[in-house]
């Protein structure tokens, strides 16, 4: 009864809050009304963060309770060896020669997926370079040989971006591709590559990879044909406030014609080692696109704190500044500690649970579709 009276109160605090325009705005989160671009722009402008605090978490407890999700799971990055020369990105290396240049055989990518099976998880996200040797065939062979010998684990596998360069190479439609990589095995499709939408500041950062209508174009053919997937966006580089709003607001218009999209995952951009450069964003500026994107995009029950990208304790902050889930174990992941992130990776369960419930939420361990497995 006291945590209730307090929640009401926070509420009424930014209901009565000294700025007309954002008192406008948490009264349209309370009747349910829809954001505009230029409120979501303000919000960003404007907000104090113990305002968005406040009416974000109350947006979430509306769709998730007090809950907040995580799932065991591994991320495998098959290569780093890629075509593409994204200037943001510290990961991928041009050609099999450079000296930091990987690929994993098939056999090391079982192992790897054996481990997350015996400590009983079943999500594998596998996304990676795109190298220049590898055929059509490949990709849809590693997928079999994974569904072959773990026929129940689910694959969240090849970004967008991925599935494009699969077209081109096989000169199939991106909706047979689809169709094959889903009869190989494809459960769902990932997120990664949306980085963000202006195709001005797209083609700075990632001037050879798919456009933002191209991208958003393969996840619509995704969903016709059954496949969930999810989405992200690429924060804290060249983009200002009005191309996050942008973003989210191309990622809300096509959720309104599809529903396909799982989860939105505001992504923290990581300097060090990558040709852009550039400084970390703040925590505050993590903090305020988390809450933000929970009130923006209406149509979506889940906001990822992605704790490789935010560190665990701002991910657990942001638990409650709208996000109701933080990922998952991740055992391997070399993407974003290419360019510096210092998080840990293999976390047990256990400390994933004890995140959430520092956090004051209930911690739900769920599976790939946000079934929820078992309550702590």
């Amino acid at each position: 009864m006291v945590v209730s009276l307090t929640y009401d109160l926070s509420l009424e605090l930014a209901l009565n809050h000294p700025d007309r325009e954002l008192r406008k705005i948490a009264q349209k989160v309370v009747e349910n009304k829809r954001l505009t671009p230029e409120e979501g722009i303000y919000l960003f402008e404007k907000a104090d963060l113990t305002y968005l605090g406040i009416i974000a978490d109350y947006k979430n407890r509306l769709i998730n309770q007090n809950r907040a999700y995580f799932v065991v799971n591994i991320q495998i990055n098959p290569t780093n060896v890629c075509i593409y020369g994204c200037k943001f990105c510290a990961f991928a290396v041009k050609g099999r020669k450079h000296p930091k240049a990987y690929e994993m055989t098939v056999e090391e990518i079982l192992q790897k997926v054996e481990e997350l099976y015996n400590l009983g998880g079943r999500e594998v996200h596998m996304v990676g370079g795109i190298p220049p040797h590898w055929r059509y065939e490949d990709y849809l062979n590693l997928l079999r040989a994974i569904k072959e010998k773990f026929p129940d684990v689910v694959l969240k596998a090849y970004t967008a971006i991925e599935v494009h360069h699969m077209a081109k190479l096989s000169k199939k439609s991106v909706r047979e591709v689809l169709k094959d990589l889903k009869e190989a095995g494809l459960d769902v499709l990932p997120g990664g590559g949306a980085e963000i939408f202006n195709e001005e500041k797209r083609k700075i950062i990632a001037p050879y990879k798919a456009s933002a209508e191209e991208y958003l174009k393969i996840h619509k053919e995704a969903h016709k044909l059954g496949i969930p997937t999810n989405i992200t966006m690429l924060y804290g580089h060249i983009e200002d406030y009005k191309d996050r709003i942008e973003h989210m607001t191309k990622v809300r218009e096509l959720q309104d014609e599809t529903g396909g999209f799982q989860v939105f995952i505001p992504l923290k951009y990581h300097p060090e080692g990558t040709e852009l450069g550039g400084e970390l964003t703040s925590s505050v500026d993590d903090l305020k696109t988390i809450a933000i994107a929970r009130l923006y995009l209406d149509n979506f029950e889940h906001i990822k704190a992605y704790w490789v990208t935010l560190g665990e304790r701002v991910a657990q902050l942001a638990l409650n500044y709208g996000a109701d889930d933080i990922d998952g174990t991740i055992l391997e992941e070399r993407i974003v500690h290419a360019a510096g992130t210092k998080a840990a990776l293999g976390h047990a369960k256990e400390k994933l649970i004890n995140l959430i419930k520092e956090a004051g939420k209930i911690p739900a361990e769920r599976d790939t579709f946000y079934n929820i497995l078992k309550m702590y």
